[in-house]
């Protein structure tokens, strides 16, 4: 079990009785698409409706629409703790901070 495993589990624990639809949403999701599977979805439906556009900076485009809404539910999941979030991140402090203010998050 990982690291996002283990705290999804504690915290559907924590919450078990009003958490329960959710984790089942989830879980359907999560049987139906990855998130790789999504990307590779966006991804290919961006380049398909380009319609003869030059296209530039799609690595810049794609990291900023993933990374923004995943930092926003981590700090909502850690209570806006950003030395919890930093760890489930995997990141330093400083970088996280960095990142927050870098989507207007902070």
């Amino acid at each position: 079990m990982n690291t996002a495993d283990t705290l999804l589990n504690d915290r559907t624990k924590e919450f078990s009785g009003q958490t329960t639809q959710a984790n089942e949403t989830y879980n359907s999701v999560q049987q139906d698409q990855s998130l790789r599977d999504c990307v590779e979805k966006a991804v290919s439906n961006y380049f398909q409706h380009l319609e003869g556009q030059d296209v530039t900076d799609v690595y810049e485009m794609v990291l900023a629409e993933v990374e923004a809404p995943m930092l926003e539910v981590v700090m909502k999941y850690t209570r806006h703790n950003q030395t919890k979030a930093a760890n489930v991140l995997g990141l330093n402090r400083g970088t996280l901070r960095k990142k927050l203010k870098q989507y207007g998050l902070l």
